[in-house]
């Protein structure tokens, strides 16, 4: 069921490359490019519901939605909504890490065998770190370990999570890695080990954890697990609904690498204080390593971020831009920020294909419009 990020980074191919502004329009409560820029990507790729954001440091300044809950059921989606953020969820797993570093509970440079103390770690693991981890390239593979048969055991396994994800990361890091040590290899696998790797060090679930060092922080109230239910739109495959009473997502067991949910206005929330928006929440130093790629082999990955140089992103030039897609094929998420200049954008649909083309479309309509306002 999960889609592999591994393309993430067309995200980044699809950054505006366009020169420097010498200032950026101020985000306002109405903005009549972005409305008519998400009218028209809205039309043309047609997805069920479609919703974008402008955002600073100070969080949401402008947002728009259009379509439905769930295609022909006739309820509009609103702004209070929440969606299923994929692979997004990564930037905050790792977020979460660096608020442990601050705390003195966790290391960038911490070993996975000094985090496992309890597992049997193949010394080929020996100068594999945490931080690997989060840069996806520790050499762990999703190749042998995330297959159809872990996902369809995985949905019934009733266990408790952290013991669920405590036998993942046991399985992954018994042999030597697999792919190679240092070079990037995207994988869910990286961040379900991670999880595990928090709940070793804190002593509760990552769920837990995430509420405490995350949403609670930010005042993230309605962010979840899993696809949302109630009042909410669901999630689409091929234009057909997907009950989230049913298999609407994957295991929760993955849920480090890609099962948050939240509003659009409590995403913006978590990417403002990504740019510097919530300094009481993480020191400037853990933010900065947080966004910062590893060095080594391309592409430019921080942690949980792709990260390229794009002309309008900096303060009077060029600049980093972070950005990230999620999808668990039956939603899309887009994110893209400039942090030097306290500028980003969100854009996101209930559906994998068609939310696809209209988030990327649409986000890089977004961009140029801000970026040549």
């Amino acid at each position: 069921m999960f889609a592999t990020r591994r393309a993430l980074l067309g995200s980044l191919a699809a950054l505006p490359v366009l020169g420097a502004c010498p200032a950026l329009a101020r985000v306002r409560n109405t903005d009549a490019a972005a409305e008519a820029a998400l009218d028209a990507v809205f039309a043309e790729a047609a997805p069920p519901a479609l919703a974008a954001g402008i955002v600073t440091r100070e969080g949401l300044g402008w947002a728009g939605v259009r379509g439905l809950r769930r295609a022909g059921a006739g309820d509009a989606a609103t702004l209070e909504d929440r969606w299923h953020l994929g692979s997004n969820t990564k930037a905050m797993t790792a977020a979460v890490c660096g608020r442990l570093v601050d705390q003195g509970r966790a290391r960038w440079a911490m070993p996975l065998a000094e985090a496992f103390p309890g597992l049997t770690v193949d010394p080929a693991w020996a100068g594999i770190t945490l931080d690997d981890l989060m840069h996806h390239r520790a050499g762990l593979l999703d190749a042998g370990l995330l297959d159809q048969a872990w996902l369809i055991a995985a949905h019934g396994d009733q266990r408790p999570l952290p013991e669920q994800r405590t036998a993942f990361a046991a399985r992954a890091l018994a042999v030597p890695p697999r792919g190679p040590v240092g070079s990037f290899a995207y994988g869910n696998g990286n961040y379900i080990v991670l999880g595990a790797a928090i709940e070793a060090l804190t002593g509760q679930a990552w769920e837990a954890t995430m509420q405490a060092e995350l949403y609670a922080p930010l005042g993230l109230t309605t962010a979840g697990f899993g696809p949302p239910r109630g009042e909410a739109p669901w999630g689409h495959q091929g234009g057909v609904g997907i009950d989230p009473a049913g298999l609407a997502d994957n295991p929760r067991a993955l849920g480090p690498a890609g099962t948050v949910h939240m509003s659009l206005a409590d995403y913006a929330r978590f990417v403002a204080a990504m740019m510097g928006g919530a300094p009481g929440w993480l020191s400037e130093a853990a933010r900065r390593h947080l966004l910062t790629p590893a060095a080594g082999s391309p592409p430019s990955y921080g942690a949980g971020w792709g990260v390229v140089n794009a002309p309008w992103a900096g303060v009077g030039g060029p600049g980093p831009a972070i950005t990230h897609n999620g999808s668990n094929t039956m939603w899309f998420a887009t994110v893209l920020a400039a942090p030097e200049r306290g500028l980003g954008f969100i854009t996101l649909s209930n559906d994998g294909a068609a939310g696809q083309q209209a988030c990327t479309t649409l986000i890089r309509r977004l961009a140029e419009t801000r970026a040549t306002a």
